[in-house]
């Protein structure tokens, strides 16, 4: 990795991190990490008392002063409270410094990820590939990566001045005879030792692990896509069941795991060069500074306890400088977090800021019902689905959207909703609130008074016999004792029963507008009449843009569109006026139970 990438990517960490220690958490975030680092490097003057003990200890130990001795140990016994004290406060004070990041980072990405549909227009366009696992996971790992490395470096560093100033005192000068030339002085060697070392150990700790931040990056990619198929799976178990197609399910699941697979296996042989490494520097740093200060110990420069204390004080300097080699997996894996969160709020800023800007499709709030005006639809890629779509209905009216699958009737209602953003032209829609039904409804997690008042999250603006009555319209009326339950209700109701439920959502909102794409599909025509003419019946008389094939639905519409004709090419037709046949109770037939 380039010094350039390394700089784009500490610039890009500051960028997702800044915002926290400078919101309305700051003051308890600040108070937090100064705690765990005021512990840390408590510990780090711990460890140095435990230095100077060391050479208590061992004089004593080596002159055989028994009273001595235990008065040591006695020492040694405070110390260590201390150090188990600090260390577990101080990793106590981390994880909750750490879950309140994340959930302060959650809370930001959520609500950023939901605004301005960013999340519907990233699977029209975007490239960022699982943005729920870069929420749930990602997030977790980047502060808790964020928070280890860097209280370990400040600590490491601290760490590293307080021993090197003990290592000076303690190491003395180095004579090296250079037989002509004279004697070569090398003051204080041991802590040039130290450096040269930990400094030659890092940089090959560099080289060899390098090739782990590319391969964690597409780590995270392929274990999400193998977790997604699997969570797929199981929300379409019935259909899978039906069709017999576990063979092919099979098949598509080993496929991606064999993705994650094949990246492991990169993995392991990258990090078995890099163990290989680490741990034989490891174990030739537990001798090394003997070895190097064994020559003073032979000339009876220093005892026991000197020894033990300069090797001690060696390892400390070894270790502080040795923080990036200890630690290289860890930043690989953050380094690789940092790039898919950075690369996930780079889109979204750009979805926000495209939202923002001045919009090729301008939609107006009036008096009309809905009327739009030259509109030019287009695929994401930017290939021309519909030109020149223009059509007026009045407030209360009823069109629609008709014509062969594949011509663009539900590209045209989504641009008609709001969701559609690519095109041009103009779109005008009456005053009040909207609702959109898709051909197969969305119902959230939990009790199905719930699903039925989605989105609204108020349960108590809706007295539970009003839910009962709406069930009972709808034909769901076998449900009425079962709305506190909670259930995953999507894979509870079939198809039909979920359309149903969609109308039912319909009778308690009341929406002004009211757009639906192939709502009564798997409704049969005697259930589609029912609701249709409860929407007909319905006081408030909503604007209707429906998308339909059956000729059935033309009846429950006073205008009908031929999207068709507006395709590239086409010459450019006149809207069809229906004739509604009749008052809403002629449509009206007895009330329905049970699943379609």
């Amino acid at each position: 990795m380039t010094d350039t990438a390394r700089r784009k990517i500490v610039r890009a960490a500051w960028r997702l991190a800044k915002d926290y220690w400078t919101s309305e958490e700051r003051w308890s975030a600040w108070g937090l990490l100064v705690a765990v680092v005021a512990l840390n490097l408590g510990n780090v003057y711990i460890s140095v008392q435990i230095n100077r003990w060391n050479s208590a200890f061992y004089d004593a130990l080596q002159s055989f002063n028994r009273g001595e001795l235990f008065r040591q140990l006695g020492i040694f016994c405070i110390l260590v409270v201390f150090a188990v004290s600090m260390s577990v406060y101080a990793l106590y004070l981390s994880q909750m410094l750490q879950i309140r990041w994340r959930r302060w980072l959650t809370r930001r990405y959520l609500a950023a990820w939901l605004a301005n549909r960013a999340y519907y227009r990233l699977q029209l366009g975007g490239t960022t590939d699982n943005p729920d696992q870069r929420i749930s996971e990602d997030l977790n790992q980047f502060t808790a990566f964020v928070l280890s490395l860097s209280v370990g470096l400040i600590t490491s560093a601290v760490s590293l001045a307080s021993f090197v100033v003990i290592l000076w005192k303690l190491s003395g000068p180095l004579e090296i005879p250079l037989g002509a030339w004279g004697t070569m002085h090398i003051p204080a060697y041991l802590v040039w030792a130290a450096l040269l070392y930990a400094g030659a150990g890092t940089w090959l700790a560099f080289k060899i692990g390098r090739p782990l931040v590319p391969l964690n990056f597409a780590r995270q990619r392929f274990e999400a896509d193998f977790r997604f198929s699997l969570m797929r799976l199981r929300e379409n178990a019935e259909s899978v069941a039906l069709y017999g197609g576990e063979p092919v399910e099979l098949g598509i699941c080993c496929e991606r795991f064999s993705g994650v697979f094949e990246n492991f296996r990169q993995i392991m042989r990258r990090q078995k060069c890099l163990t290989w490494f680490t741990l034989g520097y490891a174990q030739v740093a537990v001798v090394f500074p003997v070895m190097v200060v064994s020559p003073r110990y032979f000339a009876q420069q220093i005892g026991l306890g000197g020894l033990m204390q300069v090797v001690n004080a060696f390892s400390f300097v070894q270790n502080a400088l040795s923080f990036i080699i200890n630690s290289y997996t860890d930043i690989a894996t953050w380094q690789a977090v940092t790039q898919r969160l950075s690369g996930f709020e780079e889109q979204l800023l750009a979805i926000h800021q495209a939202t923002g800007a001045p919009r090729q499709i301008t939609s107006r709030r009036g008096d009309a019902g809905v009327a739009v005006t030259d509109l030019d639809l287009d695929l994401p890629d930017g290939t021309p689905l519909l030109r020149g779509v223009t059509f007026a209905h009045g407030r209360g009216e009823s069109v629609l959207l008709a014509g062969p699958t594949g011509t663009g009737k539900s590209m045209l209602l989504r641009a008609i909703a709001g969701i559609w953003p690519f095109g041009r032209g103009e779109i005008r829609l009456g005053k009040g609130s909207m609702l959109f039904l898709p051909q197969r409804p969305y119902l959230p997690l939990g009790t199905l008074a719930g699903a039925l008042l989605y989105p609204n999250a108020d349960r108590c603006s809706v007295p539970p016999a009003r839910l009962v009555a709406v069930l009972e319209q709808v034909g769901l009326g076998s449900l009425a004792g079962e709305l506190d339950r909670v259930e995953n209700w999507s894979l509870r109701l079939s198809l039909g029963e979920q359309q149903r439920l969609a109308f039912a959502r319909i009778l308690l909102m009341e929406p002004a507008l009211l757009f639906l794409d192939e709502a009564t599909s798997a409704l049969d025509e005697l259930a589609e009449a029912r609701l249709y003419g409860l929407l007909r019946a319905a006081p408030w008389r909503p604007t209707v843009v429906s998308v339909g094939h059956r000729s059935t639905l033309r009846k429950f519409h006073d205008h009908t569109l031929d999207v068709a004709a507006f395709r590239p090419g086409r010459e450019q037709p006149q809207p069809v006026r229906t004739i509604f046949l009749g008052p809403p109770e002629v449509l009206a037939v007895p009330p329905l139970a049970g699943s379609c």
